[in-house]
């Protein structure tokens, strides 16, 4: 009895080790991705205008500032944008082909209905660098 446990034993070791042993190669496969362009992709041949205006009805610098900030920032052709909530300035630099000031005033007013904005203005360079 012990030697068919013995021979029992030594077949299941040998089945496993057979078993995990594949000389198989590891498969590769090739995945075709897309790169989705961001639908703010900028044109490097575009004529960028900067605009200075003042944005009244701003209460905070991480609220309101950032807030409109980051949503004019979003808007497709604007380069860049930054608002400083201690002067109550906004400066924003954008693709006068897909921007305009209306626009941007638009999305001023649209972001909270007591936000406006004041002296806009197309200027050759910001006040203070950004």
């Amino acid at each position: 009895m012990n030697t068919v446990k013995n021979i029992a034993l030594v077949a299941i070791v040998s089945i496993f080790t057979l078993a995990c042993k594949n000389d198989k190669q590891p498969e590769v496969k090739t995945v075709d991705t897309e790169v989705a362009l961001n639908e703010n992709t900028l044109d490097p041949n575009a004529h960028y205008a900067k605009a200075e205006f003042s944005i009244e009805g701003m209460t905070c610098a991480m609220g309101c500032a950032k807030t409109i900030e980051r949503k004019i920032a979003n808007m497709d052709g604007v380069k860049s944008a930054k608002v400083d909530f201690d002067k109550q300035l906004a400066m924003v630099e954008y693709d006068d082909a897909k921007v305009t000031p209306q626009s941007l005033e638009a999305v001023v007013k649209k972001t909270g209905e007591m936000y406006s904005v004041k002296d806009m203005k197309t200027v050759e360079s910001f006040s203070e660098e950004q």
